[in-house]
């Protein structure tokens, strides 16, 4: 592109994108990012035990059933 368009071109954009007004953070984000990172409980819903102790029961029942979960995963 010539000069002339240039110019032109950088004019548009400045006027198209606004200034920034606080470039600085208001806070430290390291802190939050640390808490975020913190290892949380493992939490396992009634409704997944039973689940699980349903599954076990049946497995128990019909052991024959047990190849052919094995075969589906």
């Amino acid at each position: 592109m010539s000069e002339p368009n240039d110019k032109k071109l950088e004019e548009l954009l400045r006027s198209a994108i606004p200034p920034v007004k606080h470039a600085e953070l208001e806070r430290d984000l390291w802190p939050a990012m640390l808490r975020r990172l913190e290892p949380r409980p493992i939490r396992v819903s009634w409704w997944d035990w039973a689940l699980a102790a349903g599954a076990a029961a049946w497995f128990l029942v019909f052991p024959e059933a047990i190849p052919l979960l094995l075969y589906q995963l």
